[in-house]
């Protein structure tokens, strides 16, 4: 049973919803205490971690837990994790950075929500490792590639999306090590860079502007915020949002994806754009089953799902953000950084906005 309030959002999701949601990811969890994308699929890092989320939030935090040991058995030496192992197999033996840094968000947030400092001090030793394998992928300018080779070499290319993520796991992180009395100066230098690099120097990173991601991660991952952000959601919301449907996850075909949706949720929250997020959360219950899981995405020229399976990393998009436009949890604000570090990037930010975002955006229209 859950050991807390669980989220609801009054008109689109009850509390029992919510938790059915949470079960539902829970009944894919493998004795291992491995979350795979759906049942017989395969492990990543990340969304290992979205979906131990999840769980956290709807507190059924015995399941969370078994998910975080998992990541502390099987981090490699480097302080990686492959991309992708299927029942213990290891499928692909490349590690995404960015997966690799994702730990520290759910570290944090479990934290937050139970205030268990056992639990943080058993998982510090996963977080270093992790954000100083990262870091070892970090270039001069501040970008960070987006995976490391089987082979110990970076790839020598830097994703937005993927850069932006990982500036939310060095804010979790740091935030981490400022509980355990482990200061981190280090990581406040690269957390800076990172954030420059995000916020000034767009030629740094692969071109992917047909994904949605690239359009809202850095809203989402904090490097941009405040009327900065609200500017650069209004842009291309034309581009990525169907009326009553959703968000697209590219602006090229007629797909609308649940989490894709509900991270352009979690980050219109940020910049307090609350009505808008909400009325996307509801509209992308159209990918929501009777048992608490959600289809991937729903093709809307064809009128059908696709592809056919649910996956627990949707349902968990949901929770997160059921759980931030509700203001339930402790660990609701984690996406608008609340109680996160400051750092030198945010100082920097801060900076940066008051000398170039001009005077407020508008609201996104109606």
């Amino acid at each position: 049973m859950p050991g807390h309030e669980v989220p609801a959002v009054p008109g689109v999701l009850t509390a029992e919803a919510v938790l059915a949601t949470g079960r539902a990811i829970a009944a894919v969890q493998q004795d291992s205490g491995a979350v795979p994308w759906f049942p017989d699929g395969h492990v990543d890092p990340w969304d290992h971690v979205e979906s131990a989320m999840a769980l956290s939030a709807t507190g059924l935090l015995a399941q969370a837990e078994h998910a975080y040991e998992w990541l502390r058995r099987t981090q490699r030496r480097d302080g990686s994790w492959p991309l992708q192992v299927r029942d213990g197999v290891v499928e692909d033996a490349a590690a995404d950075t960015n997966f690799c840094a994702y730990p520290a968000v759910g570290v944090w947030h479990h934290l937050v929500i139970t205030g268990d400092d056992g639990f943080a001090e058993r998982m510090w030793p996963v977080v270093r490792a992790a954000v100083e394998f990262v870091l070892g992928a970090q270039r001069g300018r501040g970008e960070i590639d987006w995976a490391v080779g089987a082979g110990g070499a970076p790839v020598g290319e830097a994703l937005l999306s993927g850069c932006s993520s990982i500036h939310h796991s060095l804010r979790c992180a740091l935030a981490l090590a400022e509980h355990l009395g482990e200061p981190q100066p280090g990581w406040e230098v690269a957390l800076g860079r990172l954030g420059h690099v995000l916020r000034r120097h767009p030629e740094a990173f692969l071109v992917k502007d047909r994904y949605s991601m690239d359009w809202y991660y850095p809203v989402l991952g904090g490097a941009v915020r405040g009327a900065a952000g609200r500017r650069r959601l209004q842009e291309r919301w034309d581009d990525f949002v169907v009326e009553g449907l959703g968000a697209r996850c590219v602006d090229d075909h007629p797909w609308v994806t649940g989490a894709e949706t509900c991270e352009l949720v979690l980050s219109l929250d940020a910049v307090d754009e609350h009505d808008r997020a909400r009325e996307l959360l509801a509209a992308m219950q159209h990918l929501r089953d009777p048992d608490g899981s959600y289809g991937t995405g729903f093709v809307y020229a064809d009128g059908k799902r696709w592809p056919e399976e649910r996956t627990t990393w949707t349902g968990a998009a949901v929770v997160l953000a059921a759980d931030a436009l509700s203001r339930t949890t402790p660990g609701n604000g984690v996406f608008r950084g609340e109680k996160l570090s400051e750092g030198l990037a945010d100082v920097h930010c801060c900076a940066l906005e008051d000398a170039e975002t001009g005077p407020p955006a508008p609201s996104l229209p109606e």
